[in-house]
């Protein structure tokens, strides 16, 4: 029952060691409600990379959030494509988990990869902790974090909880018992564990140094002067033990509506409608669910 469109376009980023089926279930939702998703494996972060998924590689990302931006965008303006009139080129979100949560501040943020077509953007659980003020300083578009607050991988205190002072016009949705494997579409086949942390560290640690002889992680993604801090602690995989974690089918469900609440704040082409999506991400969220509370920094004058 819904219109030929134009949709707005959702492009999402996977995590390391990882592939584009990550978030399925997100993605499902997402297109469910009027929106257009895409997704793709990046060719050296997906946990089939020729030689191991390499950590390094998330400053080319971006470039492939673009790409796959722009690859769309064709397909819209190609009256043989089934795609065709279906994409509005003026309402471009992006998103994505853990590495891909950082692909997607960068690709929103970072002053020289930054695709200035994104008009929202939504991190779950990324790292966040390596930029300052100065790095989001360049734009006040829309920003979301979602975060699981026993996050044994990208731990929350210096990842999430700083959202709200460094950027403008952010939300930050906490989930109270939140894992990081649990935002992942697999993890809903680990609902009898626990916590699925103990899963994904099985399988990442190890695979994700922090430096090289050759060159920094911090020489890769920028400098001081463009906000890049040097200030990364590795602190993955360290919380022993792993506290008992919330349901990720519960973790999923949180998820959908929080994104697509804030998707729709921007993107809803009635603004009675974004203020009704705004409220019930402010307000309505929380009620529904005890776990989640849900804070906003001073959105821009």
């Amino acid at each position: 029952d819904r219109p030929a469109g134009p949709f707005p376009l959702i492009a999402y980023s996977h995590g390391f060691f990882s592939n584009s089926a990550e978030a399925s279930y997100l993605a499902q939702y997402l297109a469910s409600h009027g929106y257009v998703v895409v997704a793709a494996d990046f060719p050296l972060t997906n946990f089939q990379a020729p030689g191991g998924a390499n950590v390094f590689d998330v400053m080319n990302q971006p470039g492939d959030v673009s790409f796959l931006i722009d690859t769309l965008l064709a397909w819209n303006t190609d009256p043989a494509n089934p795609f065709h009139g279906r994409i509005d080129a003026q309402r471009i979100g992006i998103a994505g988990l853990s590495l891909g949560g950082m692909t997607t501040e960068l690709a929103a943020y970072h002053p020289r990869v930054r695709d200035p077509r994104v008009k929202a953007a939504v991190s779950i659980a990324g790292p966040l902790q390596l930029f300052g003020r100065a790095f989001f300083a360049g734009s006040t578009l829309p920003f979301m974090m979602v975060a699981g607050d026993i996050d044994a991988m990208v731990p929350y205190e210096e990842n999430a909880r700083p959202v709200l002072e460094r950027i403008e016009n952010a939300w930050l949705v906490t989930i109270r018992g939140g894992s990081h494997t649990g935002f992942a579409n697999p993890a809903s086949a680990m609902r009898w564990m626990d916590n699925a942390d103990s899963i994904g560290c099985f399988f990442i640690r190890g695979r994700t140094p922090q430096a090289s002889p050759e060159i920094s992680l911090y020489e890769r993604i920028g400098t001081v002067e463009e906000g890049v801090l040097r200030n990364m602690e590795d602190r993955l995989c360290r919380m022993d033990p792993l506290p008992e974690a919330i349901s990720p089918l519960l973790q999923h469900r949180i998820t959908m509506l929080a994104v697509r609440s804030f998707f729709e704040t921007v993107f809803n082409a009635q603004p009675g409608e974004q203020a009704r999506y705004r409220d019930y991400l402010q307000a309505g969220l929380a009620r529904d669910f005890p776990a989640v509370t849900v804070e906003r920094s001073d959105p821009p004058l």
